[in-house]
């Protein structure tokens, strides 16, 4: 089946990703939206313009897309952005969120698009395993939750960092994949790149007990 992959360059999106691959399905597009504001409630906002360098280490097409981020409307911005592809099926990485996935759906569902969301309801520790296992490279570049502090920013997820996730959801119900908004990450490798991203420099933003890491200079290793 010819597809169109949802991509913020995080983990989730990326993993989705390889397992359309590996079931046998045609990439035609990655699709990466991008938010006027920060607090969108459908895609993710810090490092979002990387997605380039995601889609050039990757060899897919990107295309990309404007969203208002203002609820609901961004729900337009990306079926108008779908509409005008030539696919089949829409791949997203929800695991857990009712909201983020009902409303894919919906919009494929409008459009006479297949809805794909191969990680579905699977288990979190399971799922940061198989991420690990794989060898993806993933850095964290945001935190938003209590019991994290600054130094989460830029560090990249390991066995031992799996471990202190595990410690903050026994201690604060954190979620382990980060599907509340707890934190957000950046893929700098993944199995079906050709190149790695290094990220060259960044700073780190930081307010009222979280921030994230603004990638000033990445490039293509």
């Amino acid at each position: 089946m010819n597809v169109a992959a949802l991509i913020s360059g995080g983990k989730d999106s990326a993993l989705a990703l390889h397992r359309v691959l590996k079931a046998g399905h045609t990439v035609r597009y990655l699709v990466a939206m991008m938010p006027k504001r920060e607090d969108s409630w459908m895609f993710h906002f810090p490092n979002i313009g990387l997605t380039d360098l995601f889609a050039q280490a990757s060899g897919f097409s990107l295309v990309r897309g404007e969203t208002s981020g203002v609820k609901e409307e961004e729900l337009n911005d990306l079926k108008c952005l779908l509409a005008e592809l030539d696919v089949e099926g829409v791949v997203s990485g929800a695991i857990s969120s009712e909201y983020q996935r009902s409303r894919i759906d919906k919009v494929c569902k409008e459009l006479g698009l297949r809805s794909m969301n191969p990680l579905w309801h699977e288990d979190s520790k399971k799922l940061m395993m198989e991420l690990i296992n794989l060898k993806f490279e993933v850095m964290i570049v945001g935190v938003y939750a209590y019991g994290f502090d600054k130094n989460w920013l830029g560090k990249e997820i390991t066995l031992s960092t799996l471990d202190a996730l595990i410690e903050l959801n026994r201690k604060y119900q954190i979620s382990l994949v980060g599907e509340g908004g707890e934190y957000e990450t950046f893929v700098l490798y993944a199995p079906y790149f050709n190149r790695r991203i290094r990220i060259v420099q960044a700073d780190i933003v930081w307010e009222d007990g979280s921030g994230h890491l603004f990638v000033k200079k990445a490039e293509l290793v």
